[in-house]
């Protein structure tokens, strides 16, 4: 089931990040188990963990041979955002990058404003942006005018696996922007959650706690991407529509008996 981000077509629909894993082993075998689209790294991250892990890092990011999606985590200026962008496209030669703007230390929330701002000065300096934001519609809307493809709205706050906490909103979102690439980033905590969210019509997930945090990483990287696909699959088979009312699934025509509700008396 094959979709398209900006001018880039992509076979898998699970985004997934690199960050607190284990081991560099464990993470490998994450990546190869789940075959993601693309893998998040923050250079920031990198760049203080140390030049041996940074290193080791590098060399096994080069042969997974899966797209990088730089990101800009930790950035609370525009100005930030935008230098940090520009560093990591000359260390990962991408112009892809998840832009990250945080305006709340202990929410990790979005700065929604300043994001418009910083998307409109990454697209016009040619970078294909995908923001992490959060599902209100209009600030979306805002993202879109500025000229972003495709948006990362969040489930619940980043590291909570709460799962969906607005579904009201999330899924006016997917209703209201019908042709835009939205992929969930954020706040997710199980597979059945992100099953959830793609059969609600979400193009694609972006997980990195629920995996890198999770007793087992490997086994969980490959159940977050069979849910994903699972989902996407549901989603395109048009599921039936719930009812309050019980419906036999067998009809009663032909049956040798028939049964009725009213007692007849001799």
């Amino acid at each position: 089931m094959t979709w398209q981000l900006y001018d880039q077509t992509f076979n898998r629909r699970l985004l997934l990040g690199t960050a607190a894993y284990p081991t560099l082993d464990i993470l490998q075998q994450a990546i190869t188990g789940a075959q993601p689209a693309m893998i998040t790294v923050s250079l920031r991250r990198q760049s203080v963990s140390g030049k041996a892990h940074g290193q080791a890092l590098w060399t096994l990011l080069h042969q997974l041979n899966i797209p990088i999606l730089p990101n800009t985590a930790g950035c609370l200026s525009v100005q930030e955002a935008v230098t940090t962008a520009q560093m990591a496209r000359e260390v990962f030669q991408t112009d892809w990058i998840k832009l990250e703007l945080i305006g709340d230390d202990d929410t990790l929330q979005p700065d929604v404003f300043q994001l418009v701002e910083a998307a409109q000065i990454l697209i016009k300096d040619g970078f294909k942006v995908l923001p992490y934001c959060t599902e209100d519609l209009i600030a979306c809307r805002r993202l879109l005018d500025a000229g972003c493809q495709a948006l990362m709205p969040w489930a619940a706050p980043i590291g909570t696996g709460l799962g969906v906490v607005h579904e009201y909103a999330l899924k006016l979102l997917r209703e209201r922007l019908p042709d835009t690439p939205l992929i969930i980033d954020a706040g997710l905590g199980l597979p059945s959650q992100a099953a959830q969210v793609m059969e609600w019509g979400f193009d694609g997930v972006l997980l990195n706690t629920a995996v890198s945090r999770s007793g087992d990483p490997v086994a969980m990287a490959k159940a977050f991407a069979l849910a994903i696909e699972a989902g996407r699959m549901a989603y395109k088979a048009e599921p039936v529509i719930p009812r309050q009312q019980a419906q036999a699934s067998t009809p009663v025509i032909g049956q040798p008996f028939w049964h009725s509700s009213e007692y007849q008396t001799s």
